[in-house]
């Protein structure tokens, strides 16, 4: 072999492993973006490059990974759907109080499931992996919850909560949208 056919054989050595390792960055990259959806994009705009992202997404399904998480008891999911229906009920009477106790219920419904909720950004981490299309809905929600805490909310921004909650609920429960016979129709697309 000469020294130019070995030089093109470099070339070409180099050239195919750079190819291979762009195709496995663009595949990673992909299957992140399908995994968090609208949480990709937001882990972009959060930290300093999306390499940075793409490791704290990663980080976030290995922590995930660890948990022991359960899936709900028939009776387990019947009481939750009924006690969503109480809080809607309640939302017409009392709506600060109904987003306080939807708040509380996505809480124990949380814990019930395995997610830890000690700290709410922990939380919010470990279930943008399975439940990253309707973790947006629940940011504004709890916001929503905080204001109102503060005597800050309207009844329109309450109203939206309850509704943003619903969102998470049904998304936890496997559920098809939660009946809503006093709010706007079923959320089926969070953000």
């Amino acid at each position: 072999m000469s020294a130019t056919q070995i030089v093109v054989l470099v070339i070409v050595i180099v050239v195919l492993v750079a190819v291979g390792i762009l195709a496995w960055t663009a595949m990673r990259r992909r299957a992140l973006r399908d995994r968090f959806g609208p949480e990709y994009d937001r882990a972009v705009e959060n930290q300093e490059s999306r390499a940075a992202a793409e490791r704290e997404l990663r980080d976030r399904e290995r922590r995930h990974a660890e948990l022991t998480l359960t899936p709900l008891s028939p009776e387990s999911r019947d009481r939750y759907a009924q006690a969503w229906e109480e809080l809607q009920v309640m939302f017409v009477d009392d709506p600060a109080r109904a987003v306080g106790a939807a708040d509380e219920l996505v809480t124990r419904l949380v814990a019930e499931r395995g997610y830890p909720t000690e700290d709410y950004d922990d939380q919010l981490a470990h279930l943008s992996v399975e439940h990253a299309r309707t973790l947006g809905y629940y940011r504004d929600a709890h916001d929503i919850h905080l204001a109102n805490e503060r005597g800050e909310a309207s009844t329109e921004q309450l109203r939206q909560a309850v509704v943003h909650y619903r969102a998470l609920v049904a998304d936890l429960l496997g559920d098809e949208p939660v009946s809503t016979p006093h709010t706007d129709g079923p959320v089926t697309d969070a953000r």
